[in-house]
């Protein structure tokens, strides 16, 4: 009702309030910006390490694999490498028929078992074991791995993402500092192909994922985090197999969940609470072309909605605090969030070309103003994010204010097309979104870097 009345202002009125849509969009969007800078002004001070309290964590690692056989040696690789190895390494085989069968046999040391059954431990690689699935989807294979895998904590990890040498420690640490904590994710940075739309698309999605994690580090001072990242995330075993572990129905199985430990954390009582890990950081592989990245958002926004519907009865509700007053009203908006900024993006264009200049001459000041905001926030982020995830990290003015400029009339719109995609999925109840290629971390041979400032830097 509020999108329809603020589009019939745009054909009543003149001058910028004729943009009234827009206005909204800018407002929401830059209030948003306003409370992550308030609730991360705390790091602006080194963040302390947690001390553990109680005894040692044990965690084991399962990697969901289904056809990922050029991508699991680098995979593996990081792992092995890590401070402190993890006590059990899963390979949850969904129904490969590539030559992962081979390269566990002939690489690893591995005795391939029976469908459905875990093989016994590699000859080379005493904690490596494979579980073999008949293909059903990665929820599936993560409830069958996490059900055998006898350790305190499970941390997923796709087959295409990399950990830092000092992840796993420091997400050790996390949960044995704080018993109540059931589920962490550590902080990803996007490698794309590449080639040269890969480097534009890993530019763009660094600083979306610098901003996103700082986000939920925002939530998180609230205890209000829901957004768990399925691609690197820890969790205590015995509380998500009490929840009932992962759902295959749900297009997000990993956001999904994170709703239902909540809702089951009150109900029951428990006090579970969730993180982000700043010290514990891995490269993932993301999208580097216009299709990859449309199909990406579209399953990302449509299981987003799958969620927020399924859980509308959180939104508003005082039972959860401030994740129920705060955080789910703020979801509620965010599912109508693209369709303002198609459609502000779209009056734009439309007063452009009819020549209505009396219109677009005000709209571009508030746009000028939004882009200046962007840029500041887009600095701030980047300082923060170095003194909290990531040290090595730079920055250049330049290529701050760049993507602060492009943004909002490119990767932006590709983000609301994208999730205008995924309301057509969710309303239809589409069910498939493609397969998406590993082309980034193909190309990473040795230990994950970290750069942020330059869109045509080789991602190796």
């Amino acid at each position: 009702m509020l999108w329809l009345l603020l589009f019939a202002r745009a054909f009543v009125l003149d001058g910028v309030f004729a943009w009234s849509i827009g206005i909204a969009y800018v407002g929401y969007d830059t209030a948003l910006l306003l409370f992550v800078f308030w609730q991360t002004l705390s790091l602006r001070r080194a963040v302390p390490a947690r001390q553990a309290n109680g005894g040692p964590v044990s965690l084991g690692v399962i990697v969901a694999a289904h056809n990922e056989a050029d991508i699991l040696p680098v995979t593996l690789a990081a792992l092995f490498a890590q401070s402190e190895p993890p006590d059990r390494i899963v390979i949850a085989d969904d129904g490969s028929t590539d030559g992962t069968a081979a390269l566990l046999e002939g690489s690893f040391g591995l005795i391939s078992p029976e469908i459905g059954a875990m093989s016994a431990c590699s000859t080379q690689y005493p904690t490596l074991q494979w579980l073999r699935l008949p293909h059903g989807g990665k929820p599936a294979a993560l409830n069958s791995a996490i059900v055998l895998t006898d350790t305190d904590m499970v941390l997923t990890v796709d087959a295409d993402t990399l950990l830092d040498s000092d992840a796993i420690a420091a997400m050790r640490n996390a949960f044995a500092a704080d018993p109540t904590l059931v589920a962490a994710t550590g902080i990803l940075t996007p490698i794309c192909a590449a080639t040269t739309g890969g480097r534009i698309f890993q530019w763009f999605q660094t600083y979306e994922y610098i901003r996103n994690f700082l986000s939920r580090y925002a939530w998180m001072q609230v205890d209000s985090l829901l957004l768990i990242s399925g691609a690197f995330a820890a969790f205590r075993r015995t509380a998500v197999i009490e929840v009932g572990g992962f759902d295959p129905a749900c297009l997000v199985e990993d956001y999904e969940l994170i709703h239902r430990l909540r809702r089951y954390s009150v109900r029951e009582g428990r006090g579970w609470t969730t993180s982000v890990v700043g010290a514990s950081r891995a490269l993932t592989d993301a999208p580097g072309s216009t299709g990859a990245f449309l199909r990406q958002r579209r399953r990302w926004f449509g299981g987003f909605l799958q969620t927020q519907y399924w859980y509308r009865d959180m939104v508003g509700n005082g039972a959860y605090g401030w994740l129920g007053l705060l955080m789910l009203p703020v979801k509620a908006a965010d599912t109508l969030q693209p369709i303002y900024g198609l459609t502000a993006f779209g009056l734009l264009a439309v007063y452009a070309v009819t020549g209505r200049f009396s219109l677009v001459n005000p709209v571009a000041g508030v746009i000028g103003l939004k882009i200046l905001i962007d840029f500041a926030f887009h600095l701030w982020s980047i300082h923060l994010y170095r003194r909290w995830a990531a040290p090595s990290a730079s920055v250049s003015f330049g290529s701050g204010l760049l993507a602060a400029l492009l943004e909002p009339f490119s990767f932006q719109l590709l983000r609301h097309l994208g999730a205008a995609w995924g309301w057509v999925m969710f309303l239809t109840g589409e069910r498939t979104w493609g397969v998406q290629q590993r082309l980034g971390l193909v190309t990473v041979p040795h230990g994950p870097t970290r750069h942020v400032d330059d869109p045509g830097r080789d991602p190796s």
